[in-house]
């Protein structure tokens, strides 16, 4: 069956309008829901699409997804005009606000742009049990979106340390490209 609600309320282009009023839409529950909700989510849909196209590929749709709502995220929520340290500190306290996590900057190259950051509490995987390996794809996205919507330089950003792992908290290299 061709996917006649997507087209109709127009998923084939993203835009931050389709959230929607939730305030409105959600009188009575209010914005906020636990983060098993999320996660079954996010978890069940990231095995379908590993069933579907292999776990490679479903992490990279989920990297892009993220790299999608990151963008949209920084133009919609953060000023992009500001210096670095504002930005940083503007982020911090959006992402920790919104409940995403809490952000930590390690090290920052102003030279080169490349970055290592921490997040801590995260939505996507703080509490799962230890598997080995890292699974905060979307997050990978989702950080090198904004990082590209304020610097406006490519990054590629890679989960090094995770909950899943045996971490205590998520922590990224990001490497800006050209």
């Amino acid at each position: 069956m061709e996917n006649i609600f997507a087209q109709a309320r127009g998923h084939n282009n993203f835009s931050w309008d389709n959230l929607g009023d939730i305030k409105e839409g959600r009188g009575d529950l209010g914005e906020e829901m636990p983060v098993l909700v999320y996660r079954l989510m996010q978890y069940t849909m990231l095995d379908v699409l590993s069933k579907e196209y292999g776990s490679e590929q479903a992490n990279e749709h989920f990297r892009q997804a993220g790299f999608l709502a990151g963008t949209e995220f920084a133009r919609n929520t953060l000023d992009l005009t500001v210096d670095f340290d504002t930005f940083v500190a503007s982020l911090q306290s959006v992402l920790e606000n919104l409940k995403i996590g809490i952000l930590r900057m390690e090290a920052f190259d102003a030279a080169t742009g490349n970055i290592v950051l921490t997040v801590g509490q995260d939505l996507d995987c703080s509490g799962l049990p230890v598997t080995n390996e890292t699974v905060c794809n979307y997050d990978e996205g989702f950080i090198a979106g904004i990082l590209e919507s304020y610097t406006g330089k490519k990054y590629d950003v890679r989960e090094v340390d995770c909950w899943a792992n045996g971490d205590r908290v998520c922590r990224f290299n990001g490497v800006a490209g050209d």
